[in-house]
């Protein structure tokens, strides 16, 4: 399993310098890529390769005038820039045609100076770490970089980011084995977990409440917004301004990220096995209403994901129940089970019911994390038949009539056949 370590970077004033070149030579790499790929198609003529745009972009840039300067930074930096631009292209065409899982993903996009930055250096530009603990780059120096954990295997390429907060990182890609935890009773200790708004989770025998740290911060940030405005466009006290609204939002951030590390984890550690609902969590946030922000204030798909690779790396069950399961309907009375829940988003203020079929009181959460658990119980028992029905070469193993062969066997001949008399199932036999 691939992992990304982070840590943060403090780099001195010349590093600094040294390091928004190589972010804009990457940068402008990317955009003259990006502009010969949208020329040549608005023309009608065959894309060019990446080995062309190498060529055009970097090598004969560089003797130019114009782009002489991109002589100044690494050329690991410029390559890995127009790689990322043919995978942003790739994953475009996948995404158009299919192949690709996910929301539907647009074409490239120019890169701006005020965004996100970021440059990327494999272990063709012999980049290391010192003995001192310093990241040593090439025509960069060395950067001072706080560990605050050991990186579990040999790195195989570091990306140097600076957030719009004016923050720099290191970020580390490194090869790790899963680590399975010690099993749990699952009986005892699995869990099915239903995610809302009024409680973040509602899990087997506890909730999480809700954080709601972008809510906390829209005041201040409302704030710091109208002060943007009032400053004139261009001035260092406008670019001042909103470096002041990246650092709040890089604080939400942050303690959603935290939030979301430190609630999986407890999940993983005290649970066998984990159900979770498949939720569309962004058609709930663009659908009619005013929940669009409350919804992308919780985060729910990054706990889902975050939640899923957890339970992958340290052996748990992690199933998905499907989000058409009416789990908020259903009486998770057993021996009623009728669908007398409230509905819609109309009746979503109502968090306690009464089944009308066996009189018993739900909670609406606790009521929806049960029937989750039960339908999350049948899916794994369901995937756990699927996967002894499947042999070692992956064919699912079914009973055969007296002389029926599997799909994967090869026809065979028999002597006779061999003697050149019918006999045997070789598809040359003649009878």
């Amino acid at each position: 399993m691939k992992l990304r370590y982070s840590f943060r970077a403090y780099p001195s004033a010349s590093q600094c310098g040294r390091l928004a070149r190589a972010f804009g030579c990457a940068r402008v790499v990317w955009n003259d890529a990006l502009r010969l790929r949208r020329d040549a198609h608005a023309k009608g003529l065959p894309r060019p390769k990446a080995a062309e745009l190498s060529k055009r972009v970097i090598t004969e840039a560089k003797k130019t005038s114009e782009r002489a300067w991109l002589g100044e930074v690494s050329a690991v930096v410029l390559q890995q820039s127009l790689r990322d631009l043919e995978s942003a292209y790739s994953n475009f065409f996948a995404s158009k045609n299919g192949t690709r899982r996910g929301p539907a993903m647009g074409p490239p996009k120019t890169k701006k100076k005020t965004a996100r930055q970021a440059i990327r250096f494999t272990a063709n530009a012999r980049w290391s770490i010192t003995e001192g603990g310093k990241l040593r780059l090439p025509k960069i120096g060395d950067l001072q970089v706080r560990w605050s954990r050991q990186l579990p295997s040999e790195p195989s390429s570091v990306t140097i980011i600076k957030d719009p907060s004016g923050r720099y990182f290191a970020s580390f890609v490194v090869e790790a084995e899963d680590k399975p935890w010690p099993e749990l009773d699952v009986e005892e200790t699995d869990t099915g977990i239903d995610v809302g708004l009024s409680s973040y989770a509602v899990l087997r025998r506890r909730k999480i409440a809700s954080p709601k740290f972008f809510r906390r911060q829209e005041r201040k940030l409302r704030r710091a917004q109208r002060a943007v405005s009032r400053k004139q466009k261009g001035s260092n006290n406008r670019r001042k301004a909103r470096q002041t609204i990246a650092r709040i939002h890089a604080r939400i951030a942050d303690q959603r990220r935290d939030f979301i590390e430190q609630e999986t984890t407890r999940i993983v550690r005290q649970s066998q096995a984990v159900y979770v609902e498949d939720l569309n969590v962004k058609g709930m946030a663009t659908r009619r209403g005013r929940l669009g922000k409350s919804v992308h204030d919780q985060s729910l798909g990054t706990f889902a994901r975050t939640l899923e690779a957890k339970c992958t790396r340290y052996g748990r069950t992690f199933v998905k129940v499907s989000r058409w399961f009416p789990s908020t309907q259903l009486c998770s009375n057993p021996r009623c089970g009728r669908l007398t829940g409230p509905k819609g988003r109309q009746q979503l203020h109502v968090r306690a019911w009464t089944c009308t079929g066996c009189g018993t009181r739900h909670d609406r959460d606790e009521n929806a994390e049960v029937n989750i658990r039960a339908a999350g119980r049948k899916r794994a028992a369901e995937m756990r038949r699927e996967a002894e029905r499947q042999n070692a070469c992956g064919e699912h193993v079914r009973p055969r009539t007296p002389g029926q062969r599997s799909s994967n066997q090869e026809p065979t001949r028999s002597p006779t056949a061999a003697r050149g008399r019918a006999g045997g199932n070789h598809p040359r036999s003649r009878g």
